[in-house]
């Protein structure tokens, strides 16, 4: 068992992210941005830099938190899926170089204007997906599929129907506990209800490879379905059952990795300046800090909770 993060919440540069690491006392980033870059867009040349700095500070790369297939890239779009073809060819050798074997993916977005899962556009989603596996299984590497605003987050069941048409031991699942917050869940006829964190986790929960620790409370609905205004909460203070969640992993044995993904807005003072960049940016290093403190005090009550069972 091992903790990380989106270490790039308490800070975009990459020195501050392995700071706020080591202020933790991990070992692991969950790496996404570094700078207004990723780990597949930053230079050959700023790319030694960041390895260089890692293998200093003694940090690992235990995910690579990439766009690929993501909520903004339609499976219709061979435009979307080339560019996503591209981000895994170019990250591929660098996660070889830095013993990184996990790369964050998703399933596509949800097209507005068409039914997502009718059979010909799974059938299409399905390809694709299985085609960027593919390109993991040969590097030695998995795909860990994240449930988002994508086609395989609209419900356990549409999860349960990517694992079935992505055979594949490179195809693994990572949970999310706060994306069901905000997520509609569908499954049967309309009216959608929001999902239930708890729900989908059981349903999956035999295939889960991998944890994002998030959570919050949906607040305002809008209409067709939109994602409703989210108010992002300290893990386990939200509708995410994230406590409930970890307890139960640990019951049936998980030993993997819990990534904070906090999306906590920065906390100011009342006689903050909320116009002073360099306070915002303290602030905002100072949450994640919280953010990971606050997470480990439940993962040991979780851990004692399941040792007295």
């Amino acid at each position: 068992m091992y903790l990380t993060g989106f270490a790039d919440e308490a800070g975009k540069d990459i020195d501050t992210q392995i700071r706020a690491t080591l202020e933790l006392g991990w070992e692991n980033i969950e790496l996404r941005a570094i700078g207004e870059k990723n780990l597949a867009t930053i230079s050959d040349a700023e790319f030694e830099t960041l390895y260089e700095k890692l293998e200093a500070a003694g940090i690992s790369i235990n995910c690579f938190g990439s766009s690929i297939a993501n909520w903004n890239r339609s499976p219709r779009s061979e435009e979307a899926f080339a560019a996503s073809i591209s981000e895994l060819k170019n990250s591929i050798p660098r996660m070889q170089r830095l013993g990184t074997k996990l790369v964050w993916g998703m399933s596509f977005k949800i097209l507005e204007d068409e039914r997502f899962d009718s059979p010909e556009l799974e059938k299409i989603i399905f390809r694709k997906v299985n085609i960027l596996t593919k390109m993991c299984e040969d590097a030695g590497i998995i795909y860990g599929h994240e449930n988002c605003m994508n086609y395989g987050g609209q419900s356990y069941v549409h999860t349960l129907r990517l694992l079935e048409n992505i055979r594949s031991d490179s195809f693994k699942l990572i949970y999310d506990t706060g994306n069901p917050v905000f997520t509609f869940r569908r499954i049967g006829t309309e009216p959608y209800t929001l999902q239930n964190a708890f729900e989908f986790y059981e349903n999956v929960r035999e295939f889960i490879y991998y944890i994002h620790i998030k959570d919050g409370i949906a607040l305002e609905m809008k209409k067709n379905y939109e994602r409703p205004e989210t108010k992002f909460t300290f893990a386990g203070k939200g509708s995410g059952f994230v406590e409930q969640i970890i307890t139960d992993l640990l019951k049936n044995g998980y030993n993997g990795g819990f990534s904070i993904e906090p999306h906590v807005a920065t906390v100011f003072h009342n006689d903050d300046d909320q116009d002073n960049s360099a306070l915002s940016a303290r602030r905002k290093y100072e949450t994640y800090i919280k953010y990971g403190r606050d997470f480990e005090q439940l993962l040991k009550k979780s851990i004692g909770a399941t040792s007295a069972i």
